[in-house]
């Protein structure tokens, strides 16, 4: 899961800037149309993703029949890339963005529907649809997305008697029983970021909360769950200080039997002694249908004001969601293709990602209920959780205390 929140609160001030960049250029920012070449935007820069990406993106200019310009730049510096080109009407052709991004950035004019331009975009997860989709368009396609699940060392449950737990009761009661020594039984991200909000999300809203209200019981429920993990002893009370990376570097050190993680982990833990598996969220009560959040990325179609070359960027991005490329991105990244009839093909061919493939099915967008106002909530879900770990305030007083700031 990646979220690059930079300068979201001028993106308002670049709403302007992004309209105007559609009208008058002429030719466009770039010569996609009419002289065979597509510039591209991206922030896969850093290996394996970059190179992984590049044989997609390769793949669909063969198949469009044009030459790529790419650039790629860190993922915390993607949004404000794109602010700084819309002002100098430099906007890419085809253009990448976080799947919480793409409403804020469509919100502003700064991208163009895909039904101007005919593409299909039926039969995919209704999760990444509903990240790509602004005022009732869809302004851009994701080949593959990941999620969370929890991860867990086989030998430690085995040697514990232990079954991978369902429930959060089962949660508790094998957290405890597999915390010995420097080992605890659990680990997951609390920190005071996205990061944080993100792992909370599957428990918040598999409970039944929503971000809507972050004052309910349902939502008061799932936060108390991480606090008596906590306060039990079965969680380390570093959880407030843990990425998602330092909880994977526990895990694999031995040093919690179970994690909340995702997918993109699977590589590192590759080169790790841990035997591990993966089942989805554990839920709160038998019969609960696990909904953990969508991560991934969509490419879009930036309004350039070349009505041509957006014609081929349009067609690059339909190829960039064709179903071999979203096998071929899923298998080689450890994602979870978003066209409902290739996962089941999918898993078949890479198992490990069971449990992931399910939790996609009922995945869920961040923006599906906000839109672009979702920053704030992700905002005051990690302050919550913050107040509640630490003791400052109680899971039920959490939620209001962090929205009065």
């Amino acid at each position: 899961m990646r979220r690059s929140r930079i300068l979201i609160a001028t993106a308002a001030v670049a709403v302007v800037p992004l309209a105007l960049s559609a009208c008058g250029q002429g030719g466009g920012a770039s010569e996609g149309g009419g002289d065979g070449t597509l510039t591209v935007l991206d922030y896969y820069n850093n290996e394996p993703d970059k190179t992984l990406m590049q044989e997609a993106l390769d793949t669909c200019a063969a198949e469009v029949g044009v030459e790529l310009e790419r650039e790629t730049v860190p993922g915390a510096d993607l949004i404000q890339t794109v602010l700084q080109r819309s002002s100098s009407r430099t906007l890419p052709d085809v253009l990448m963005l976080d799947n919480p991004d793409v409403q804020e950035i469509a919100a502003t004019g700064g991208l163009a529907p895909l039904s101007d331009f005919d593409v299909d975009t039926s039969g995919f997860t209704q999760g990444i649809l509903d990240a790509a989709t602004y005022d009732g368009e869809v302004y851009g396609l994701g080949p593959a997305v990941n999620t969370l699940g929890l991860f867990y060392d086989v030998e430690a449950l085995e040697e514990a008697g232990i079954e991978p737990p369902k429930t959060w009761d089962e949660l508790k009661e094998a957290a405890a029983a597999l915390t010995e020594g420097d080992r605890y039984g659990v680990a997951f991200s609390a920190i005071a970021n996205y990061e944080g909000s993100w792992q909370f999300l599957p428990f918040m809203w598999t409970n039944g909360g929503d971000e809507t209200d972050l004052t309910s019981p349902e939502v008061a429920e799932a936060l108390q769950l991480w606090v008596d993990l906590v306060d039990s002893g079965s969680a380390s009370p570093s959880v407030v200080n843990w990425k998602q990376g330092d909880v994977k570097d526990q895990f694999a050190a031995g040093k919690a039997a179970m994690m909340i993680n995702g997918p993109w982990q699977i590589p590192a833990l590759a080169e790790t002694d841990v035997e591990w598996e993966s089942v989805q969220v554990p839920v709160n009560e038998a019969g609960q249908t696990p909904v953990a959040p969508l991560g991934g990325e969509v490419w879009t179609v930036p309004e350039t004001g070349d009505e041509a070359t957006k014609a081929v960027a349009a067609e690059f991005v339909e190829c960039m969601s064709s179903p071999e490329i979203e096998m071929s991105v899923a298998e080689s990244r450890y994602l979870v293709p978003t066209r409902t009839d290739l996962i089941d093909e999918y898993v078949e061919m890479v198992p490990e990602m069971g449990a992931f493939a399910e939790q996609v099915k009922n995945a869920r967008s961040r923006t599906g209920q906000l839109g672009e106002e979702w920053p704030e909530a992700a905002t005051v879900i990690y302050d919550a959780i913050q107040l509640a770990i630490t003791g400052e305030a109680s899971a039920a007083d959490a939620f209001e205390q962090a929205s009065q700031g």
